[in-house]
């Protein structure tokens, strides 16, 4: 499961979409509960903001229970994910995701693509808080061996996402689209830390 990323670095032209985060820091080790770099459609734009990564709808009272991820072969029909997928999709741009392997010892492992960065699909929801409206994402996976992984989009794939006429089949098409071959690269442990957030959590073991 993608329960941890990074963005590190991020062109040009993803710094100068309107709403990118004046005050927006590298990442090496974001996890569910963090805001992240989000980009949406604002009148047939692409637009960015910051969201926190845990879906909450604004009648969830339980805030627990703010899912990070959201499975693509029910995206469509759970309660809690359907209307955002039908109208509120998104993407996370990142350099590249981690995961643990291992039956006994589990053991971190990168994964990045030769396109950098990747845009991970995604929904959205906005919640109120005390008179403020703050937006929050939950990132779509897709089974890969005994993993879940991000479903990863390349440009059509991330226009067709963000558009609002996209039709139900043609989105399906997208959730339904085989895992990307990765580059992969075993790592130390150090990124186990979940408070560590710097370039040595990509130490090669």
């Amino acid at each position: 499961m993608c329960g941890r990323y990074a963005l590190f670095r991020w062109p040009p032209a993803l710094t100068a979409l309107p709403g990118f985060p004046a005050d927006q820091q590298p990442h090496w080790n974001i996890a569910p509960g963090a805001h992240v770099l989000m980009v949406r459609h604002e009148a047939g734009q692409r637009h960015a903001a910051s969201a926190r990564w845990g879906l909450t709808p604004p009648w969830l009272t339980d805030w627990s229970r703010t899912p990070a991820q959201a499975r693509a072969e029910t995206l469509a029909d759970q309660p809690m994910f359907r209307e955002a997928f039908r109208q509120r999709r998104c993407l996370l741009p990142a350099n590249g995701f981690y995961e643990w392997r291992g039956a006994v010892r589990k053991r971190p492992y990168w994964l990045t693509h030769e396109t950098s960065p990747l845009y991970f699909a995604a929904i959205w929801e906005a919640y109120p808080v005390e008179g403020h409206t703050y937006l929050s994402v939950a990132v779509v996976t897709q089974a890969a061996a005994d993993q879940r992984r991000p479903l990863l989009l390349d440009e059509a794939g991330q226009e067709a996402w963000l558009a609002a006429d996209t039709s139900p089949s043609e989105l399906q098409a997208l959730l339904a689209r085989p895992p990307l071959a990765m580059r992969e690269r075993v790592l130390a442990n150090l990124v186990n830390d979940p408070k560590l957030d710097a370039p040595e959590c990509l130490t090669p073991a």
